[in-house]
């Protein structure tokens, strides 16, 4: 079983509010990330195993859909042979990302389909080695030029995430995660929505990167203050 480790926020998906490494997700989730605090959340059932196969991957992945929605999402992400591949076809408007087996802890994200050029930018530009930064820096020059569409105003991001990585096989729970949420708003700010630029209070919302192509709308499970 993998070690507990403390799961980091959403950084580059979108790297993906991108799909820490492990959550760019927000966001380094693919950008799974931005520093989340440990995990509070308990799941009664205790019949947990360890995630090790490609379905237990799906599984988990639709976990972070909304419930009415998980039958048709796709999901994506690495399967258990290290391949970044389709684990499952889907007809709606939601795209999951699934856990990366071979990275501590868990992290699962569901996005809107729209969303979808922007996310793929971040895993392409992850891949080609570029920092959080830099990954951060292109993609602004890019939106700003017209070059990477930003998805739909609103579209938004679901992380399921946390430091376990046993779950549930009869109801795909995750052992101890945990939700977070993102709601993309592109060039936003404090000013233009009257969110405040930090958490004030658990599950409160608050604006992230105001100003930016990366602008977007936080809902946290715990009011930590970004690094």
């Amino acid at each position: 079983m993998r070690k507990f480790i403390t799961a980091a926020i959403i950084t580059s998906f979108f790297t993906a509010c991108s799909p820490s490494e492990k959550s760019d997700s927000a966001e380094k989730t693919v950008e799974k990330t931005e520093n989340a605090t440990e995990s509070e959340a308990v799941v009664d059932n205790a019949n947990f195993e360890k995630i090790n196969t490609d379905q237990a991957l799906v599984q988990t992945a639709l976990m972070a859909a909304p419930a009415a929605s998980r039958a048709g999402c796709k999901v994506i992400g690495y399967n258990m042979a290290g391949e970044f591949v389709t684990l499952k076809e889907g007809d709606n408007e939601f795209i999951c990302l699934a856990d990366d087996p071979n990275k501590e802890g868990f992290s699962a994200a569901c996005y809107h389909k729209s969303l979808e050029p922007f996310m793929e930018r971040g895993r392409e530009l992850k891949a080609e080695g570029k920092t959080h930064q830099e990954i951060f820096d292109i993609r602004e020059e890019e939106a700003k030029n017209g070059e990477l569409p930003l998805g739909d105003p609103g579209a938004t991001l679901h992380i399921y995430y946390g430091q376990n990585s046993m779950y549930n096989p009869e109801t795909g729970e995750v052992d101890g995660a945990q939700y977070r949420y993102v709601v993309y708003m592109p060039w936003a700010t404090a000013a233009s929505t009257g969110l405040p630029e930090s958490p004030v209070a658990p599950n409160h919302p608050w604006i992230m990167n105001p100003g930016t192509h990366r602008a977007h709308i936080m809902i946290s499970p715990l009011a930590n203050q970004p690094k």
